[in-house]
């Protein structure tokens, strides 16, 4: 039973061996398609000074015979993967850099070259490097006329074979402080030192910081970089190297105590290595000799587990399958979200706009676009489209709002003085004295349009009517008498009414500021929802803003009409509600007269009250009142009932023929600007400056075509 657990749990072991080396292969593959450049990959990457023995371990540990005495792979990033295959070889070739050109992408992707074995690799060696260096522009003693000193482009180095266990480790150039004249520089020091920060800052990737163990920890730059990026050390492993350089015992105890974690610690600990001499071969046996080291005091007494090319290797594959199988179902997930948002950005720039047929095809669809939309917006259907989410596209519930407010501003503000109240006509409008909801509008919200600033009036508040009309009639009936034989003339209503309807222009210009501004900031975000270039939109908003002003001022203009027209005109009207305003006025004031002189007489069948009048009061009562008087109250009865019936009239003419006809749904309608009909008119000259890519929005499109692609790939392969 015992011996069928543990065949059992053998079993899930190499299946999760399997399963865990075809993830690596995977990222491997996304590696080297630079899917690095997108987001971060699991990765094992090597870093340290000069000094520090980092090649001299990435040879042990990989077992790839770089020449001696050459220093020519730390002037860019070396990638040495170890992958299963039937056949054994192994291939060399070159990854571009993420901002390498595309001839120069072309030029290393084309560079390839494949031995059979280590001893084969060994021998060609040198004059690869020398290829690769050429191919990527190193300027080297072999090649003076090599343009770099270090490169982006990684040199990859794949080994493949029946018996290889997957390892990739990335070897990055080491970090120097002085330069050497002639051959580096100060900015060759800086580029090198940003190349080791780009490969260790990513949270994917597993920091092998390499360091002398003859040396003090605490004097490392590259321990202290790695600390800066890692601050929590867990993703920092320590390789210490040289530890036959050490003699003193005091010097050996203190690396011992790094590696035991007595020393500054790390969460993924320190290993410490032997790595092979110049003169040194590959084989075990002298593995064996030259790892005789540890068996040696004091580092006998360090776990094995810690020591050794054998122990390290084990823990590296072990590290980079936890970190792949931990960040591969998250990256499945980070590619498709980016893939998505790539594929919208790309997307929203639309097709290639290069010839006059294409330019003409891509901003008539934005045209159509932007009339659904307004027509939806008109018609208050909300369900088309997510973006009127955004309260500034519902333009016509908009609007509504606004001649609500009109409205209720026109029946309690829009007189200069308050006329006087009587029982049986104004109940109905104090009934009506709450203002609507969300009408409490007091400066108009449209800092961002300057153009707009000319037009429109930004104080919306509107001051109460004032009290003493009947005071004001008598001023104006005694400068406007004539020799009449009636009391009221034309000219005494002309002067009341215009008086009394002063601030009539001052709130239509205020309503009408309101329904302008709201068109156009529909306009300006409708242009954002149905075109996605910034470029663009830009453009089609500067080519039409001069006709949208001609719009708005044509629907101001039309409403200044309305304004003078009702105003400056005489008082007319044939509507029947004037004289039922008048009989209601007048028999209101006839009750008012006759109510003092009525007696009450009660009903004992039915215990009611009834009030009459005696016939022959009726007479006094009319005649105890002046000229003066009865022509003030005539005035003001004939100006409270024709007003009423003006003001509805006009409201409603301001919002059908200024409104609606100039702005909203007439065939001059700043709405109706921009359409296919406008694209159509335009000729090839003036569509070039307005959708014609300039060379940012072909470059940008050109990235996002190639990052869709890269990523599309990327999801392919995983």
């Amino acid at each position: 039973m015992a011996s069928h657990s543990r065949s059992q749990e053998s079993n899930l072991t190499d299946e999760n061996i399997l399963i865990s080396h075809d993830r690596l292969y995977k990222i491997d593959q996304l590696r080297e398609k630079n899917i690095g450049k997108y987001l971060p990959l699991p990765q094992l990457v090597a870093v340290g000074d000069q000094s520090s023995g980092k090649s001299s371990l990435l040879e042990t540990v990989t077992g790839i015979p770089f020449p001696r005495g050459q220093e020519l792979c730390t002037r860019y990033a070396t990638q040495i993967t170890h992958r299963r295959d039937h056949d054994s070889f192994i291939s060399v070739s070159i990854i571009p850099g993420p901002r390498a050109s595309a001839k120069h992408k072309e030029a290393v992707e084309s560079y390839f070259r494949q031995v059979s074995d280590s001893s084969q690799l060994q021998a060609q060696f040198p004059a690869i490097l020398d290829e690769v260096n050429t191919c990527m522009g190193i300027r080297t003693p072999r090649n003076p006329t090599g343009q770099y000193t270090f490169s982006e482009d990684v040199l990859k180095i794949e080994k493949c074979g029946p018996y290889e266990d997957y390892l990739t480790v990335i070897d990055v150039p080491g970090i120097f402080r002085t330069t050497t004249e002639g051959v580096t520089s100060e900015n060759d020091k800086v580029m090198v030192r940003n190349m080791v920060i780009e490969y260790i800052k990513d949270p994917r990737t597993i920091i092998l910081a390499v360091l002398p163990a003859n040396v003090d920890v605490a004097t490392q730059e590259i321990l202290a970089l790695a600390e800066e990026y890692d601050k929590a050390g867990e993703r920092t492993l320590g390789v210490l190297t040289k530890p036959d350089l050490l003699k003193e015992r005091s010097a050996k105890r203190s690396v011992c105590g790094l590696v035991l974690g007595n020393r500054k610690p790390l969460n993924l600990g320190y290993y410490i290595v032997r790595n092979r001499g110049g003169d040194d071969d590959e084989d075990d046996s002298e593995l064996s000799t030259r790892e005789s080291l540890f068996r040696q005091r004091p580092w006998c007494d360090l776990p094995d587990e810690r020591v050794g090319v054998r122990a390290l290797r084990s823990r590296l594959q072990e590290l980079l399958g936890e970190i792949t199988d931990q960040a591969f179902p998250i990256i499945r997930t980070e590619l498709r979200d980016m893939l998505m948002k790539s594929q919208a950005d790309l997307d929203a720039l639309g097709a290639s706009r290069k010839t006059p047929q294409e330019q003409r095809q891509y901003m008539a669809g934005i045209a159509a676009k932007f009339q659904h939309l307004m027509r939806a917006a008109l018609d208050a259907d909300y369900s088309r489209d997510k973006a009127f989410d955004d309260g500034d596209l519902r333009l016509v519930t908009r609007i509504v709002n606004f001649t609500e407010w009109f409205e209720y501003t026109f029946r309690n503000s829009s007189q200069t003085y308050s006329f006087v109240k009587q029982k049986g006509v104004d109940e109905d409008v104090d009934m009506e004295s709450e203002p609507p909801k969300g009408s409490d509008f007091t400066t108009l919200n449209a800092p961002e349009y300057t153009e707009l600033k000319q037009l429109v009036v930004e104080d919306l508040t509107t001051n109460p009517p004032m009290n003493g009309i009947m005071d004001w009639i008598d001023d104006i009936s005694r400068n406007f008498r004539g020799i009449t034989l009636g009391t009221v003339t034309p000219s005494m209503l002309s002067s009341a009414f215009r008086g009394q309807s002063v601030k009539w222009e001052i709130i239509t210009k205020q309503y009408m500021s309101l329904v302008i501004v709201a068109v156009h900031r529909f306009i300006d975000k409708g242009l954002v929802t149905v075109c996605k270039c910034p470029i663009v939109r830009q453009r089609v908003g500067a080519t039409i803003v001069t006709q949208l002003l001609t719009a708005y001022t044509s629907a101001m203009k039309q409403a200044m009409l309305l304004v003078e027209i009702e105003t400056q005109r005489k008082p007319y009207t044939i509507n029947h509600y004037f004289n039922d305003n008048m009989q209601k006025l007048r028999g209101s004031k006839m009750m008012d007269q006759l109510t003092p002189h009525a007696q009450r007489i009660e009903m004992t069948a039915n215990n009611e009250v009834t009030q009459f009048v005696r016939l022959d009061k009726i007479p006094s009562v009319a005649e105890n009142k002046s000229n003066a008087q009865y022509a003030r109250e005539e005035i003001h009865d004939i100006l409270k009932a024709y007003y009423t019936v003006a003001a509805k009239r006009f409201v409603d003419y301001v919002y059908f023929l200024a409104v609606d006809h100039c702005l909203l749904s007439g065939p001059d309608s700043p709405l109706l600007l921009f359409s296919e009909q406008w694209v159509l008119g335009l000729d090839d000259k003036k569509l070039a400056s307005i959708a014609g890519e300039n060379q940012q929005i072909t470059d940008r499109r050109a990235r996002l075509t190639k990052k869709v692609q890269d990523l599309k790939d990327a999801i392919d392969i995983l």
